[in-house]
């Protein structure tokens, strides 16, 4: 598949640009710089671009057969885009007649909310970073009104250690106890797997330890 990754330069980009193309997928990396991607490989291109400039994703997304969007705003904890850029990507792809769409949000995010411990629910995303978890609501509810063949992904907190607990794929709303973890490879892999698959479609889908 010919696969476009918007936020190719973050933390998990990196690693999802990695994953699609050991997984034998040609990839686009979209991004303010990619090239701050050292990545040299027949199946990788770049493109630059701004995610919040509906131009510059619509130039971008003709030619692919799906996306992968894991866009972040690094420090920032009142950026929206996550919503407003996904809103961008859906909208080229609809004008260009592509279907796949994968999506990183968070766990914990509509109806997951009940896998939370009291940290995350009241300290984290009730007061710190509240603007990021809202934008990754309204994130979630364009997708699913996007009638693309969409998934959802949620993960616990990233790290780059293995967790301690092995990895629950498909996390169902009513666990509890977790260490609400992820390692960022083990969340790449995945975004990089379910592309090409119909398992989760129209579907988010919970991970963590």
């Amino acid at each position: 598949m010919n696969v476009i990754v918007f936020g190719a330069t973050g933390t998990v980009g990196r690693l999802a640009v990695d994953q699609l193309l050991r997984a034998g997928h040609s990839v686009t990396a979209f991004a303010r710089h990619p090239e701050r991607l050292a990545v040299e490989h027949p199946g990788f291109r770049r493109a630059a671009g701004d995610a919040l400039n509906p131009a510059d994703v619509a130039a971008a997304m003709p030619g692919h057969d799906a996306a992968v969007v894991v866009l972040g705003a690094g420090a920032s904890r009142r950026s929206t885009i996550r919503s407003e850029g996904t809103l961008n990507v859906i909208r080229a792809m609809q004008e260009a007649g592509i279907r796949r769409l994968v999506v990183q949000s968070t766990l914990g995010a509509r109806d997951s909310w009940g896998t939370l411990n009291f940290w995350w629910k009241r300290v984290m995303f009730g007061a710190l970073l509240a603007p990021v978890f809202r934008d990754h609501e309204l994130q979630e509810r364009l997708v699913e009104a996007s009638g693309l063949d969409w998934t959802i992904v949620r993960p616990g907190a990233f790290t780059d250690a293995p967790t301690l607990r092995p990895l629950i794929e498909d996390l169902p709303n009513s666990a509890r106890g977790l260490d609400l973890k992820i390692n960022r490879a083990d969340l790449a892999a995945f975004l990089a797997r379910i592309v090409g698959e119909g398992t989760y479609l129209r579907r988010a889908v919970g991970l963590s330890s």
